[in-house]
Order: C-alpha cells, then sequence, then structure tokens
C-alpha cells in the first residue's frame, strides 16, 4: 500500500492493490449469493401469496436507501444502476417476469423498459401500444412498458386513449434522454449515400443531415431498429437511432447527438394490474369528466389547489362516447393513501359525474440535461 496519498507507486504495490481487488470482489460475490438465496424465499412467499413478483414502491426505497449509504467513492450513478441489475436478477429469481413493450427490439422503447427492469427480465416486443395493453391484460405479459409523452413533440394520444379504456394502472415511470446517432458500418461519411429512419428521427435530426451530409438520399422507414438491421446489411447506408441499436447490430457510431434539439427527453409509463404502494415522493394519475356549464373545469381543479396539490401535466381528449365530449388525463405529485389526496379527490367527484384512478407510482427524476 502507498504510504501518502497521491505518491506514485511500483509495480509491486500495484499488485497488491490488485489482490486486495480480487479479495473484495470475492467477498462481493459472496453476498450477492446470500442475497439471492433471501430473494429466492422472499419469491416463495409471494408466489404462496398470490403477490406481485416486481414492487416498485419497495425498488425505490431500496435504490434511496443504497445511495444514502455511499460513501462517496463510488459514483452514486453507477451504484443505482449496478442495484438495478442486482434487484432485476433477484426478480427473475422470484418468478419468470415479462415485460412486453412497443417494438420492435433496441428501440428507445426498449431502452426505457431496460431502465425499469434491468436486463435479467424477458422482454417481449409488440407492435402496436394496444397489443402491449392486450398482452398485459390477458396475463400474458406481467406489465408493459409504452411512451406516454415527449418533451418536444407532446402526448402520445393513443396511449392516453388506451388508458381510458383499459383496466390496467401505471404503476412506474421513467424519463429517458432522447440522443440520436448516426449509425454504420462505413467508416467515414463520405462514404455514406443513404440515410433511414423512422420519420420522426429524420426530422429531429433534420438540420444535421442538412448541413453534414447533403449528398445523402433521406429514406422513410418503420423504426429507428428496421434502419440499423438494414445499415449492417447494405453497403453505403447508415441509420439514425440510438447507441442501443449500434450495439446491437454491430455498427460504428458515425455521429452523436446529431438531433437538433439538445434538451429532448421522452416519459415513458409501465403498466401492471394494480398501481404501486407509496415511497413518500409519488405521483398519482387520474382521468375525469366535468359537468357542462360554465367555470366548471376551474372549480373542479380547485379541489387540488385548496389541498396544495401540485398538478404536473393536464391534457383534454375526446371521450370517445359523445361528439364533441372531452375528458381530462391529470398528473399530481402525491399518493392516494394520503389524506390530503383523498380530500381531493372526493371534492374531484362534486365536480365531476366521471372520475377514474389509472395509477400511483414513485416519481422518478424528469431532470434532463443538454445531451453532449
Amino acid at each position: 500500500m502507498f504510504a501518502e496519498e497521491g505518491v506514485s507507486g511500483t509495480p509491486k504495490d500495484m499488485e497488491g492493490l490488485r489482490d486486495g481487488i480480487d479479495a473484495v470482489d470475492e467477498e462481493i460475490v459472496r453476498l450477492l449469493d446470500e442475497r439471492a438465496r433471501l430473494a429466492r424465499r422472499i419469491g416463495e412467499i409471494k408466489l404462496a401469496e398470490g403477490l406481485e413478483a416486481y414492487v416498485p414502491a419497495r425498488e425505490r426505497k431500496v435504490l434511496d436507501r443504497v445511495s444514502g449509504l455511499s460513501q462517496g467513492d463510488f459514483p452514486k450513478s453507477g451504484l443505482e444502476a449496478v442495484f438495478r441489475e442486482i434487484i432485476s436478477s433477484s426478480i427473475s429469481l422470484e418468478a419468470p417476469l415479462k415485460i412486453a413493450f412497443l417494438g420492435p427490439e433496441s428501440t428507445f422503447t426498449h431502452e426505457a423498459a431496460r431502465l425499469a427492469f434491468g436486463t435479467s427480465v424477458e422482454f417481449e416486443p409488440q407492435a402496436t401500444v394496444a397489443e402491449v395493453f392486450a398482452r398485459v391484460e390477458r396475463g400474458e405479459a406481467q406489465h408493459g412498458v409504452v411512451a406516454v409523452e415527449n418533451s418536444i413533440e407532446g402526448t402520445v394520444t393513443h396511449t392516453l386513449d388506451e388508458l381510458m379504456a383499459s383496466p390496467l394502472k401505471i404503476c412506474g415511470e421513467v424519463y429517458l434522454p432522447i440522443s440520436q446517432s448516426l449509425l454504420s458500418r462505413e467508416t467515414s461519411l463520405k462514404e455514406v449515400k443513404t440515410v433511414l429512419s423512422h420519420p420522426m428521427a429524420l426530422a429531429q435530426a433534420s438540420t444535421w443531415l442538412r448541413h453534414e451530409l447533403s449528398h445523402a438520399a433521406l429514406e422513410e422507414v418503420e423504426s429507428t431498429s428496421e434502419a440499423a438491421r438494414r445499415a449492417s446489411e447494405e453497403p453505403g447506408v447508415a441509420a439514425v437511432g440510438s447507441a442501443l441499436a449500434a450495439e446491437a447490430y454491430g455498427l460504428s457510431v458515425l455521429a452523436r447527438s446529431i438531433q437538433d434539439v439538445r434538451v429532448n427527453a421522452t416519459r415513458f409509463i409501465v403498466l401492471g394490474r394494480s398501481w404501486a404502494g407509496p415511497t413518500g415522493k409519488d405521483k398519482t394519475s387520474v382521468v375525469f369528466s366535468v359537468k357542462d356549464r360554465p367555470g366548471i373545469l376551474k372549480d373542479a381543479l380547485s379541489a387540488f389547489s385548496d389541498e396544495g396539490i401540485n398538478l404536473t401535466r393536464i391534457e383534454s381528449r375526446p371521450s370517445r362516447r359523445r361528439m364533441w365530449t372531452y375528458v381530462f388525463f391529470a398528473d399530481f405529485r402525491g399518493h392516494p393513501e394520503e389524506e390530503r389526496v383523498a380530500r381531493a379527490l372526493e371534492a374531484l367527484e362534486e365536480y365531476c359525474p366521471y372520475v377514474s384512478l389509472i395509477g400511483a407510482y414513485p416519481e422518478a427524476s424528469g431532470e434532463v440535461l443538454p445531451n453532449a
């Protein structure tokens, strides 16, 4: 070991340090095995009691607790990533977990699903948002992941329409920064003759493509994943997509963060059969309709303001029951088990003929830094 901090060591010192790392690794593996035995036992109890394997509130508490235990040497972001994978592996020991998501693989939704559940569960891509809901409703998947809004493009209306008609609940959320890259098996921009991607991805990177690849033809395809697949097979072709797609199809990243707007994120929701328990930092989602009279929406929203509850989003959608009638989707901070939230929801029902809680879940950080 070194006598003083900052003093250079010898190869012999490095060898001793590596022996220390090996000893720590052995202890980590031993403790992970012990944790796995405990997780498997918990899984047996959950199975006997008919309980869900994935418990978002418990996961959030574990991650927050572990972050608080850190002494600072290991980065907290890395610590959360490590423990998310540990939790993912533990869940897979408790019970097989299938996650439906709007596919195909290697898209941003796939990336969000992996961020929510880790990589030790089974992911099942679906062709439409409706099919994601249907798979979970039929019990063919335990949970689903779909996009609900983008910071630039706004709400994903298909998701709201399905939420209104489905018995499923929102039990989690994930914010994913959207960073578009240029992917290809070619080694330089000069060799790129055609650029493929989903229309939205091409639009998001239009300025960069116009300036840097004015000689290349742009072609729309059904997904960023399909664009990456073709780029892996066809000479002179590049795709606009995610780094995950580059990894999946063995492509080089010729340019990163080529989207026009640097601060861009999509919010994804996790679907399940019930909402999550309280953690102390939660969000609730509700859908409601209002009576037909002047000022009724203002009066309805006062149910929240009177209790000091902060609405983080409100969106209107056609009710799909009668022409020119609408429902409102709202997200707010708090959990239905809190007294102030219960009072607000009770007051809301005084103004609204229809109120439905569509989810309660741990609040994820919505802070998104500009893409480098």
